[in-house]
C-alpha cells in the first residue's frame, strides 16, 4: 500500500521553540518537517501543527508553522481532541428529502468516511505527545503514517520505544522521502522538480 497525496493530511506535532533545543538530533528533525510541510504545500495536501501548552513551551517554530493551514493549541498529550478530529473529517451532511417521509434512522446527519484517512504524522516528543496522537488516531480508524526521521524525543531510547509501540499498534513506519516520492508517484509529475529540490 503506498500514500496518496490526494487522500493524505500532514499533522504536525509540537515543534516548539523552547521544547526544540532539548530535542535529540532536532535540527535534522525539523529540516525534515520543513521539508514535509513544504512537499505538503506543492502537492496540496492539508497541513495541521499542533502546540502543547503553548503559554510554557513557546509556539512553534515560525518557519513551521507559517506552512501550516491551521495550528491548534492543546493541553493534554494527545493533539487527537474533538478539535483535530473536526478538522481531519468532513462534517457529516444532513440527509436531504423531507424528513417525515424517511424512517427514523435515516433522519439524524449520516457520518462521512474521512475524505483523506491517511494521517502522515510527525514531531515531538515522539514517546509522549506524537506516540499518543497517533494511538488515538489509529483507535479513530485513520491510518497512520509515522515520519520517522522527521520525529524525535530529549533520548533517542525513548524515540525508537516508541516507534517499536506504533508498528506493533499498526502504524507505518516511514521517511521524509518515501512520503515525497509516494505522494509524487512518477517522475513526470508537475511538481516534481520542485519536490526533488526540496529533498536535495
Amino acid at each position: 500500500m503506498l500514500l496518496d497525496a490526494d487522500e493524505s493530511q500532514l499533522v504536525l506535532v509540537d515543534y516548539q521553540e523552547k521544547l526544540m533545543p532539548a530535542i535529540f538530533e532536532s535540527q535534522a528533525v525539523l529540516a525534515n518537517a520543513m521539508r514535509l510541510a513544504q512537499a505538503a504545500q506543492l502537492l496540496h495536501v492539508p497541513v495541521l501543527g499542533t502546540e502543547q501548552n503553548p503559554q510554557k513551551l513557546g509556539g512553534n517554530d515560525p518557519a513551521l508553522k507559517a506552512l501550516c493551514n491551521q495550528t491548534l493549541s492543546k493541553m493534554s498529550f494527545s493533539a487527537a481532541t474533538d478539535e483535530l478530529l473536526r478538522a481531519l473529517r468532513p462534517p457529516a451532511r444532513p440527509v436531504s428529502g423531507n424528513a417525515r417521509s424517511l424512517p427514523k434512522h435515516l433522519r439524524k446527519p449520516q457520518e462521512q468516511q474521512p475524505e483523506r484517512p491517511s494521517i502522515v504524522i510527525a514531531g515531538c516528543e515522539a514517546h509522549v505527545c506524537l506516540m499518543q496522537t497517533a494511538l488515538e488516531l489509529l483507535e479513530h480508524e485513520f491510518e497512520v503514517w509515522v515520519v520517522t526521521d522527521a520525529c524525535s524525543s530529549r533520548t533517542e531510547r525513548n524515540r525508537d520505544a516508541a516507534f517499536d509501540r506504533l508498528a506493533g499498534a499498526g502504524a507505518e513506519l516511514v521517511t521524509t522521502e518515501m512520503v515525497v516520492f509516494e505522494w509524487l508517484r512518477d517522475c513526470e509529475h508537475p511538481a516534481f522538480r520542485e519536490a526533488l529540490a526540496l529533498i536535495k
